[in-house]
């Protein structure tokens, strides 16, 4: 499998950039293909060189000493056009934002500014002046089974297109194929494309020393980064169930509070994601204990956890995308009571139920907590994904549940 030259978010940041004349960032995972995706948007203007990283010392020692006009320093800039630069891991600067808003301000008209970064460029408070109105955001996820199986659709689709095609026969000769290489060597570039178990091992080690090590020590003022990867070994057999803080607490031998800032840094970091449990207008439903992802889910060994997580990556994809595309205000949560009555995911619109989710790595038959729900919160749609179809090949609908294959589901995604 090669790797595609393009990514899904090219084209709606080439028209923000274009257009709307404000920053655009682009946060995501260590590894998950930002730099490549910033050099090729740079490369659509000639301006190949006009990329600046902040882990590089050449770049950062540019960057402090001339801040008005680093970018006319190394060359010949394009002759068309406003030139487009790329500031990469500048949230790691501890002014960044002071740094980026004074580059708007006063060349923001001259120039556009792409800011990527693996730290959650929107959730870091370092101090400074707000960035508020000045920036717009896409978030760049994993690769998903709708890019590798239609490479050139180069977005991602509306809510409306997304429920429409989901009705309709597609023809899916490699979805079955690309599934299992995501579920096998997860959704990063390097791992995925390689086909190699050694490669995996290898990619794996050194994304865990980068994320948990390095960028904790950068972003944070945590010490005690060995307990922190002794957090992240007990994560995996705990996806898809309830987090137990208290549990994990007595297990590294540190404080509930302690637990609760390093999972939350884990997040920031990408090495992790939590969805919250929904209570809207249920009584007695779970209303504290989340949930946990990760956006590595090789090392889980449940498969029916590894599926549930490979949905939830699909699902945090396109809630970000909607959301950021700006076709609505989507989260993601799940569903669970006193009764223990589960839903995976609800997909939330304004708040409001909008899509419910579940997954089963077999059946033949809709979930009984799905439909509890379902009739209760009475969502727009309901559906349950299966990895392994019993009794149906295809998409259908059985009072009112959308019954779909994973390969037929995730493929939109």
């Amino acid at each position: 499998m090669e790797t595609p030259g393009l990514r899904y978010l090219n084209a709606e940041i080439e028209r923000s950039l274009r257009h709307e004349r404000k920053m655009v960032f682009v946060p995501g995972p260590r590894q998950v293909g930002k730099t490549t995706l910033a050099r090729r948007l740079l490369y659509e203007t000639g301006a190949d060189g006009l990329y600046f990283n902040w882990d590089i010392d050449a770049h950062r020692k540019l960057l402090i000493r001339n801040p008005g006009d680093f970018w006319q320093r190394i060359g010949p800039l394009p002759q068309k056009g406003r030139p487009r630069i790329v500031l990469d891991e500048i949230h790691k600067y501890p002014r960044w934002k002071r740094f980026v808003k004074g580059l708007f301000d006063e060349h923001g008209g001259s120039v556009q500014i792409i800011v990527t970064g693996s730290g959650r460029l929107d959730l870091y408070q370092r101090g400074g002046d707000s960035l508020f109105g000045r920036y717009t955001m896409f978030r760049l996820h994993p690769f998903t089974l709708g890019e590798l199986v239609a490479e050139r659709r180069l977005s991602v689709r509306s809510p409306d297109e997304f429920w429409k095609a989901l009705t309709q026969r597609r023809s899916l000769e490699k979805a079955e194929e690309f599934l299992d290489d995501i579920e096998r060597f997860t959704g990063f570039p390097e791992p995925l494309f390689s086909g190699s178990e050694a490669r995996l091992r290898r990619w794996r080690q050194a994304h865990r020393t980068l994320v948990l090590r390095e960028d904790l020590r950068d972003l944070s003022r945590i010490r005690d980064v060995g307990l922190v990867e002794t957090l992240a070994y007990l994560l995996p057999e705990r996806v898809g169930t309830p987090l137990s803080i208290n549990n994990l607490s007595e297990d590294l031998g540190v404080n509930f509070a302690t637990v609760r800032a390093w999972i939350e840094t884990m997040s920031r970091l990408y090495f992790l994601f939590t969805i919250r449990p929904f209570s809207g207008r249920l009584t007695r439903t779970l209303r504290l204990a989340e949930k946990v992802y990760l956006y590595d889910p090789t090392e889980i060994e449940n498969p029916g956890a590894r599926f549930e997580n490979v949905v939830a990556l699909h699902l945090r994809k396109l809630v970000d995308a909607w959301t950021d595309w700006g076709y609505g205000e989507f989260e993601l949560s799940y569903i669970r009571d006193r009764e223990k009555r589960e839903v995976d995911f609800l997909i939330t619109e304004q708040r409001k139920p909008y899509a419910m989710i579940e997954a089963k790595l077999s059946a033949r038959v809709v979930d009984s907590s799905l439909r509890y729900f379902s009739e209760r919160l009475k969502p727009k749609f309901t559906i349950q994904v299966v990895r392994h179809p019993e009794g149906f090949r295809t998409t259908m609908t059985t009072a009112g549940v959308i019954m779909a294959p994973a390969g037929e589901f995730l493929s939109l995604i």
